[in-house]
Formats: structure tokens, C-alpha cells, sequence
């Protein structure tokens, strides 16, 4: 039986202000997978990645001319695949998405379960659509790309801390390691009090003079640095960070690696759609590892890090949403929530 939903997409890449820019139709879903589920949308938030995909990937490279955006959600299961083992029809959960499907950004979304995770239940549907991509984000990078452990001990820089990734990785390091010291970027001192709230033992004005600030904290340098905003920074980092220490990066472009050589510095990227995407063995460790962060929120050692929440969920209102992550200002998260 055909499915039709409501979606919120675009057709051709327009400015962000032009009505025009995300719209509204009704869409068929896809035959559902083995181990999809079929989730009733109940919360979206936006990325910086949304905003991207919307400036650079043309619609037209879709079948339908439309392109659904959104990766961020939260929602209650309505049914399921014949492989699907972790979930049933009535099941709260929260999860990421992935790029090569279509979006969230839809009343009605298929999803493979080995992606998903339990919504945390001490949360709201908004409070948890902010947590999924930067969760998996921050997890990656500290415990598969940098390897760290409870037992693990030196100095960890975050460069754009009061985003939504460094928002949760300065969590998740104050939560599971005690032995890591967390410097973190902030540019006012109102940047600077919300990420000391959520576990920072530092903060830098990364606007100021970086290096000096960072290595009167460190002066052997920081064992792990992870950035937002890597473009033209390497010599930077290569001065910052001590020998065989690690860097891992989110952003995209080519970089120049050749500074961090005499330091024998690893650099790491990550992308957290490379799971989904290359469909890769451990691919359920997405489920387990938001399963972990639902506890962790439920026993109050991770908050969400929504600070906008926009109603309803209409064309409107994600274009106001993209307009803020746009602006390249927000701290935290932006959420949109409910339809009508």
C-alpha cells in the first residue's frame, strides 16, 4: 500500500529569505527496508549540515525535482520492517538520519532501526531532537577517532564549544572522563558561563590570542583538539597541540596537513553519516551508542542543548530556523516542533 506524507523540502537553491526557498508538498514514501521503521514525526531540529545541503546540492539531482531536508528527530514508532528486533509500533525514539535518504523534515519518515535510539524518557519530543547528530558527533570523535576511556588522562581543546557538537562533547567528557581536563572556546563572556555550566574546567577567547590563552593552561600543549572551524588554522593547532597528539575536524575542504608533521600530530575526520551511508558492520553502534545518551540524560549527567524552539512545523517556520543556524550565531540548538 502507498503511503503519502507531507514534506518540507526545496526545489532549487534559493536564499533562505525568499519564500520560495523550502515548501510544502505531499510526497510518496519509499517501499520500506528489512530494518526500516515508520516514525510519526513529532520534533526537527537544524544543522549546520541542512543549511549546507540546501546552499550546494541541487534538487534537481533528485528524482522528484524536491529534496526533503532534515536529519535531527523525534518520534513514535507506527510500524515496522520484517527484520526490525530493537523497536515496535508505539516506541518513543530519537535519532540522526542519513544523508542518502530522504529527510525528516516530513509528517510521516523511514528510518533504519540500527540508527535509532530509545528517546530519553525524562525529555520532551523538542528538548530530545536536539541531541542525535551532535550526540553521535561528540561520541565518535572522542571515543572511536580519539580512543579515549575512563582511564584516559591529559587535556582536551574544543573549539567551538558553545556549538551543538561542542555543547554535548563538553558534556560527555565531564560525564564518562574524570581525567580529562576540558579547555573550551568561547567568544563573550555570556558563551563562556553556558559552557562552564555544562562541565568546562576552561574557557578561551578564541577571538583573542589562541595560542598564548591555551598554552598558559597547557603549556606542554593539549593532548586532543576537535574543531568546527578548521579552514587555514593547522599552523595554529600545530603550535597548540603537543607532539603525537590528535586533531579531529567536522568541517569540509581540503586541508594542508604538512604543519603538523614535525609533531608527528594524527589528524582524524568525522563524518557521522559514514555508518549509515557505507552501511558499515558496526553500523547498530549508532543505536547503542544513543541508547547510552538516553540514559545518561535520564540520570541527569546530559541536558539537552535546545535554546530556540520554534511551533509549528510548516515551510515557515524552518526557513526562520535555517535563517538562525545560517547566521552562524546560535549557541546550542534550534528546534521546530508540532504540526497543525
Amino acid at each position: 500500500m502507498n503511503i503519502t506524507t507531507t514534506a518540507i523540502g526545496y526545489e532549487a537553491n534559493l536564499p533562505i529569505t525568499n519564500p520560495s526557498s523550502l515548501v510544502e508538498r505531499e510526497i510518496e514514501l519509499p517501499s520500506p527496508r528489512a530494518h526500516d521503521l515508520l516514525v510519526e514525526i513529532k520534533a526537527v531540529s537544524v544543522n549546520p549540515a541542512d543549511v549546507k545541503l540546501r546552499a550546494q546540492a541541487s534538487a534537481k539531482d533528485f528524482p522528484s525535482g524536491f529534496r526533503v531536508l532534515g536529519f535531527d528527530a523525534a518520534g513514535v514508532v507506527k510500524s515496522v520492517g520484517s527484520a526490525v528486533t530493537l523497536f515496535k509500533p508505539g516506541d518513543e525514539v530519537f535519532y540522526a538520519g542519513t544523508i542518502d535518504r530522504t529527510g525528516t523534515n516530513q509528517r510521516l519518515h523511514l528510518v533504519d532501526e540500527r540508527i535509532v535510539g530509545r528517546k530519553p524518557a525524562s525529555l520532551s519530543f523538542a528538548d530530545a531532537a536536539a541531541l542525535p547528530l551532535t550526540s553521535i558527533t561528540a561520541w565518535e570523535v572522542l571515543f572511536d577517532r580519539f580512543g579515549l576511556t575512563s582511564e584516559s588522562r591529559g587535556t582536551l581543546l574544543v573549539v567551538g564549544a558553545t556549538g551543538g557538537v561542542g555543547s554535548v562533547m563538553v558534556q560527555l567528557a565531564e560525564a564518562l572522563l574524570p581525567k580529562v581536563s576540558v579547555i573550551a572556546t568561547a567568544s563573550t563572556p555570556e558563551r563562556a558561563e553556558y559552557i562552564r555550566e555544562l562541565g568546562a574546567e576552561y574557557t578561551v577567547n578564541h577571538r583573542g590570542d589562541l595560542t598564548a590563552q591555551v598554552l598558559n593552561i597547557a603549556p606542554q600543549g593539549v593532548d586532543w583538539l576537535f574543531t568546527a572551524h578548521s579552514e587555514h588554522q593547522l599552523p595554529l593547532y600545530a603550535e597548540i597541540v603537543r607532539p603525537f597528539g590528535q586533531i579531529a575536524a567536522i568541517d569540509d575542504g581540503p586541508r594542508d596537513v604538512e604543519p603538523l608533521k614535525a609533531k608527528s600530530i594524527t589528524w582524524h575526520w568525522e563524518l557521522m553519516f559514514t555508518r549509515p551511508v557505507q552501511q558499515t558492520p558496526d553500523m547498530i553502534a549508532q543505536h547503542e551508542l544513543l541508547d547510552r545518551v538516553a540514559d545518561l540524560v535520564d540520570e541527569g549527567r546530559l541536558r539537552t542543548t535546545v535554546t530556540r524552539t520554534i511551533t509549528p512545523i510548516n515551510a515557515a517556520t524552518l526557513r526562520q530556523a535555517h535563517e538562525l543556524v545560517e547566521s552562524g550565531r546560535t549557541v546550542g540548538k534550534v528546534v521546530v516542533a508540532g504540526w497543525k
